[in-house]
């Protein structure tokens, strides 16, 4: 199949040297094993760009002409992946749903970048643990470790130089896959260090610490929406937002950090002085807004008011301001003592019923997942587990987001989970947004359709 769809797009290729230049000028392609939709949809940063349906064999071809070199994600849901795009590329990938990120390979004319691309996304996933375990060392020794495992996958990238011909603009691409990831490591290390090790204050640094600082780019059009990029720009503003209330917010400067308002109000002000490129601001502003208003969650407080009207204020972006309108509507619906939203779920036989049925005359969780997170899914499935036998007096209800009925119903038959307390959700956007499921571990506990706590933890409210 592979040789067979290479062979057409370089016979596409050739035939358009041949024509007009209304020949496609990028072709991406290629197969699904255990296909989990119909459809891959490409995407350029938020936007739409097409969609193709998988054939019988279920192959996908898009041939497009005349687009913008960049970044891109393809999705199949409920998995999405980057694509590095660029005039000229024939592009082939081959992956399994079952191991979605660690099966997928490209090959043909663009391949380069974008193999390199998620080795750096499952390294830098692989390394999680071991991070982590990093915290608890001095500020030299974190460095020294964490300088090394980038070190690594420069030698990577140089490597990867020598045997290609890349770009400018993709040779930085890759370098921004490798350092915005260790550079999260180190905005996190204050606060992750003084947790890890229960030290009172943040711990003094060396005066190079930062010194990565000296050469970032806050304001990258071509990195707006790659996530490295993206994460490491909320680390470096809550840090910075952080070290600057400590250090001048008035003399009692614990309190002024604490301070939710005050402290995301210096984050917005922040974003505003340093960053001009809109569509980044932007982002930006909207995710201090829903950080700020999850974590506040009390919709009688007037200091949301306050800090909505100053995101409003600073946001050029009317559909963020809409979305930041709905989800503080979202957290007062939310509330103690009112009633839970009227959302449809499914059972394993296909029939639809409301989480008001499932609720009702019982004290009830309601806990997420989704077959994409494999390691959350098996964690969360052990820990309700513990849960049942800890609390019987509870019902534990599934809710099972963004996997196909089939693909569903073979995870409750493999596991073998209780049929009658496992649904799936039919409109994942819906749930997301009535219930507001800000995170993996995020429940609502319920007693007879009346809300009890709409943001409880499965790990930490019992």
């Amino acid at each position: 199949m592979i040789r067979f769809l290479l062979c057409c797009s370089l016979f596409s290729i050739l035939a358009c040297s041949e024509k007009s230049d209304g020949c496609p000028s990028v072709f991406f392609g290629g197969e699904i094993v255990n296909p989990t939709s119909d459809y891959v949809v490409l995407y350029r940063n938020d936007s739409f760009i097409d969609s193709v349906k998988l054939d019988e064999g279920n192959r996908f071809a898009f041939n497009l002409q005349g687009i913008e070199e960049g970044l891109y994600h393809f999705d199949h849901s409920p998995e999405l992946q980057y694509l590095y795009l660029q005039e000229g590329d024939s592009i082939l990938i081959r992956l399994n749903t079952m191991e979605f990120d660690e099966s997928l390979v490209f090959s043909g004319k663009g391949s380069e970048i974008n193999n390199f691309l998620i080795e750096m996304f499952l390294a830098y996933e692989n390394e999680e643990a071991i991070i982590h375990s990093y915290y608890k060392l001095d500020p030299e020794a974190f460095n020294k470790r964490v300088d090394s495992l980038r070190l690594l996958k420069i030698t990577h990238l140089e490597e990867l130089v020598q045997d290609n011909q890349l770009t400018d603009r993709v040779l930085a691409m890759a370098k921004a896959s490798i350092d915005y990831n260790s550079y999260i490591h180190k905005e996190k290390y204050p606060f992750y260090h003084k947790k890890k090790t229960g030290e009172e204050t943040i711990h003094d640094l060396e005066d190079g610490f930062y010194d990565y600082r000296k050469t970032l780019d806050l304001n990258s059009r071509d990195l707006t929406y790659f996530r490295p990029y993206f994460d490491f720009m909320k680390y470096h503003f809550g840090n910075l937002s952080y070290m600057a209330c400590m250090k001048n917010c008035g003399t009692e400067n614990k309190v002024a950090v604490s301070n939710h308002l005050h402290f995301n109000k210096h984050k917005l002000s922040l974003v505003d002085s340093l960053v001009k490129e809109t569509e980044l601001r932007d982002i930006l502003f909207r995710n201090i807004a829903m950080d700020y208003l999850l974590k506040e969650r009390n919709s009688t407080n007037m200091e949301c008011q306050i800090f909505i009207d100053k995101f409003r204020s600073l946001s050029s972006n009317d559909k963020h301001k809409e979305e930041i309108t709905y989800l503080y509507q979202g957290i007062q619906n939310l509330q103690p003592n009112n009633d839970l939203p009227d959302l449809i779920v499914s059972d394993v036989n296909h029939n639809k019923l409301s989480i008001k049925e499932v609720s009702k005359e019982k004290k009830t969780v309601f806990y997420f997942w989704t077959a994409s997170q494999k390691r959350h899914f098996r964690n969360v499935t052990n820990h309700v587990s513990r849960l049942k036998a800890k609390y019987p007096d509870y019902t534990f209800v599934g809710i099972n987001l963004r996997t196909s009925y089939p693909q569903w119903l073979s995870i409750v038959e493999e596991y073998q989970l209780d049929k009658n307390t496992q649904f799936r959700g039919e409109d994942f956007k819906e749930i997301q947004t009535a219930m507001i499921i800000d995170g993996l571990n995020k429940c609502v506990i319920a007693k007879d359709t009346v809300i009890v706590d709409a943001f409880a933890n499965l790990y930490t409210s019992f």
